[in-house]
């Protein structure tokens, strides 16, 4: 996808505070018994084409203000996904700010993950 200069500017700059992982590395994560919380942040229409098994779906547009009903406890393990690894890293950046301390985007995001012939779950 062709983004804009302004939005990658912002990518990149949040990318410097953030941590980022590879698909094999979530998966794992994902695998072990002290599972992460697995979040979305993908648009709803995004989400309802499919998403990665065990996931929640927070959006962009909400997650800021919908996360800490959802998950109170901000020393939760968390990592987030989106299309690509783009606005994870920019909701990542955001959750950090509101006091997450354990919060992971997942770099190459739903494309990455669908790539590798990982598991989905298609409504």
């Amino acid at each position: 996808m062709d983004h804009a200069q302004g939005f990658l500017a912002l990518v990149n700059d949040a990318k410097k505070r953030i941590k980022e992982e590879d698909i094999p590395t979530v998966k794992k994560r994902l695998d072990s018994p002290e599972k992460p919380v697995l979040i979305d942040v993908r648009e709803d229409s995004e989400w309802a084409r499919g998403h990665v098994p065990g996931a929640i779906h927070l959006g962009r547009g909400v997650i800021e203000r919908d996360i800490e009903r959802a998950i109170p406890d901000k020393s939760t393990q968390l990592v987030l996904y989106c299309g690509g690894g783009f606005r994870s890293a920019l909701a990542a950046d955001n959750l950090q700010k509101m006091g997450y301390r354990n919060v992971i985007s997942m770099d190459g995001g739903w494309r990455g993950w669908t790539e590798a012939g990982l598991p989905v779950i298609i409504d």
